[in-house]
């Protein structure tokens, strides 16, 4: 079907996403465990939040996963609207699979060594490319 192959690299950033969350918690409940953490206090006490209990390292793989529930909400948004007008295909669908690299990247870099300025390096990289997805639908939308 023409305009559909941007739905592939929409595909593969949602399985990425469970990607990440399996691995945060394959990492996430054994520091629980290790920790201590009382779920009940943990929900009902202000004070106690995760970041403050358990290794930056281990949180740091929550955090991606949240990241891929914010920026790519976009991503998807912008793709489904270009296989539905017919645009997905050729430069765009090329631009999709940049974007799911940026993220899968990102995410790496977030869950493993966390340097912030190579992960926002990474993020303005992967903007710029959603940029131009959004850029290219306005134009198939109001052009």
């Amino acid at each position: 079907m023409t305009g559909m192959g941007i739905l592939q690299p929409v595909v593969a950033l949602a399985a990425w996403t469970m990607v990440m969350w399996l691995w945060m918690y394959a990492t996430r409940i054994p520091a629980l465990s290790k920790a201590g953490v009382d779920p009940d206090r943990l929900a009902n006490d202000p004070e106690v939040t995760l970041d403050r209990v358990l290794p930056p390292a281990v949180q740091w793989k929550a955090h991606n996963y949240n990241h891929l529930h914010e920026a790519p909400t976009v991503f998807y948004a912008i793709a489904i609207l270009l296989a539905i007008v017919g645009q997905g295909d050729g430069l765009n669908a090329w631009l999709g699979w940049a974007y799911v690299a940026l993220r899968v990247i990102h995410s790496l870099v977030q869950a493993t060594v966390n340097r912030v300025v190579l992960r926002f390096s990474i993020f303005v990289l992967s903007s710029l490319v959603l940029i131009a997805l959004i850029l290219h639908a306005g134009m198939a939308v109001f052009g």
